[in-house]
């Protein structure tokens, strides 16, 4: 077609070659079509029966991660830096290090995933393939450069996510979960999008991140203003920043175990791509109004989650706002604005990745062999199975900032980045709450360990045989062992991995445009 155009008119032929090869920068997404390309397999497979789609789906999705994983390898440092779909998506090093990350929460909420959806008797493969959808639009968002691709891009990790929250059609706090996560995000969606309009109007009818950005440097007006407050509200709804976190509890304790896994790190993963793409790469104007909201955000957030998180009794609803809190601490990085602090939140969101979905790991198998969530039901743990009382202690250790665990490093870096650009109370505020932090981890670590065999909870003594031989749980251990390795030896490996997130800084020309402008350097 656009060959015949050209043809029709000469004079077009510059302009069609131009959107010809924007066209044709197909690698930039090919992680994205290898994850469709095992999505559409999973659907195919589970056609044929529920004993092929057991078989073959779990094979299918890993071989896509895989595969996604992969090319995101081949894409770093790539170049020459082109945009894909018309410039509506750009595959640089922020993206496919937030893509890296929202693909592997995938992997491994799969691995802990095949047991529990069997015990559910729900269909693998549908099961499969929304989580794979919701993994595409997650890794679509990353690197999104226009509001539409932005909004399609949000929508469909927002509605995969429903759809997963409400997947056990049976259990009513399952339904009751999704229906709550569907209001409160159509409202999102609806904000977001009436602040994407007043944005369209600004730029006099573009939709492009870049052309919002060049407006907004001429055009510093209240609509601008207000286009923020809507925007930001989205981003805060999407990473759980207070107060837009009231449907974090309640979809963490009536969705799939395995869903709240992908939902806490892939999705929050999403939102923080997000935020740095939308507020960093065009609100440069405003800097200064939504640093200082989001320095409210991020003290909420750490006050409240991590308080709350004190009186819980139930373990996914204590984790529900664990997340919370620890979403406040990314943003210490956001607000910061400096490649150390963006370096920061790159290397926590990969600590997150495993020392989160090693304790979701730790949760499903306890719950397998229990059919427990209750907190108190962990009492004298050691003595019935001690590795999944060693992994969830040293998961939970990380997540509270113990040394020397992944998680302390990445808090140090986020601390120290903070302190270097002067923002001393969010750093006291991220202080005082890890130690609080750190109590309510201790508590489940005491209440496994600590207690007399006499004192052991009723389900404890209850509790079955430790057989590894069932069918599914081979892929749960893997991945069990595979994070709590992760975290217990990944503080000792953390300066090449904040080599990695400083190579994720340094490779986005958004970010290092952004830093030249606050330094006040010219900008090339």
């Amino acid at each position: 077609m656009l060959s015949l155009l050209a043809a029709a008119d000469p004079g077009a032929a510059p302009a069609v070659s131009a959107i010809t090869s924007l066209q044709l920068n197909a690698g930039a997404v090919a992680p994205e079509g290898a994850v469709l390309l095992a999505m559409v397999a999973c659907l195919l497979v589970d056609l044929a029966g529920e004993k092929a789609a057991s078989r073959w789906v779990p094979l299918f999705s890993y071989i896509g991660l895989g595969s996604a994983l992969g090319l995101l390898a081949l894409q770093w440092n790539a170049s020459p830096l082109e945009p894909s779909f018309l410039g509506s998506f750009l595959a640089d090093n922020l993206a496919i290090a937030f893509r890296a990350v929202v693909a592997a929460s995938t992997l491994l909420s799969l691995l802990i995933s095949w047991r529990y959806v069997e015990r559910a008797g729900t269909p693998v493969g549908e099961y499969a393939a929304i989580l794979l959808a919701a993994t595409l639009g997650a890794m679509l968002l990353c690197g999104s450069t226009d509001l539409v691709s932005v909004f399609v891009s949000l929508e469909t990790l927002s509605v995969a996510s429903y759809l997963l929250s409400g997947y056990m059609k049976r259990d009513a706090r399952s339904s009751e979960a999704a229906l709550k996560y569907l209001l409160v995000g159509s409202a999102a969606a609806a904000v977001f999008l009436y602040g994407a309009s007043l944005l369209y109007g600004l730029t006099g009818g573009s939709t492009s991140l870049e052309a919002v950005g060049v407006a907004l440097q001429s055009s510093a007006s209240p609509v601008a203003a207000l286009a923020l407050v809507f925007v930001l509200a989205t981003v805060a709804f999407k990473i759980a920043a207070v107060p837009f976190h009231q449907w974090t509890p309640d979809v963490y304790e009536g969705s799939p175990t395995p869903v709240v896994a992908f939902l806490s790190v892939g999705s929050k993963a999403a939102g923080f791509a997000l935020a740095l793409r939308i507020l960093v790469g065009c609100f440069e104007p405003f800097e200064a109004q939504w640093k200082l909201l989001f320095t409210v955000l991020a003290i909420l957030s750490m006050v409240l989650g991590n308080v709350v998180a004190l009186a819980q009794t139930s373990m996914k609803r204590m984790l529900a706002y664990s997340s919370i809190g620890q979403a406040g601490f990314v943003m210490i990085g956001l607000v910061c604005g400096t490649e150390d602090g963006y370096a920061a939140m790159v290397l926590y969101m990969a600590a997150y990745l495993f020392m989160n979905l090693g304790a979701f790991a730790c949760i499903i198998l306890f719950s397998l062999r229990t059919g427990s969530d209750r907190i108190s039901d962990y009492a004298g743990l050691y003595q019935k199975d001690p590795l999944i009382t060693l992994g969830l202690s040293l998961c939970l250790l990380s997540l509270g900032g113990i040394p020397p665990m992944l998680g302390f490093f990445g808090k140090i870096y986020l601390f120290f980045a903070g302190w270097a650009d002067g923002q001393y109370l969010l750093v006291v505020v991220g202080l005082l709450t890890s130690v609080v932090s750190i109590y309510y981890y201790i508590s489940v670590i005491k209440m496994m360990v600590v207690k007399e065999p006499q004192e052991a909870s009723e389900v404890v003594k209850a509790y079955p045989e430790v057989n590894w031989s069932i069918a599914g749980l081979q892929p749960l251990r893997a991945a069990l062992i595979s994070c709590v390795v992760v975290t217990a030896v990944g503080g000792i490996l953390s300066n090449p991995l904040f080599g990695w997130a400083n190579g994720a800084v340094a490779g986005t020309p958004m970010l290092q445009k952004a830093l030249a402008a606050a330094s006040g350097l010219p900008i090339g």
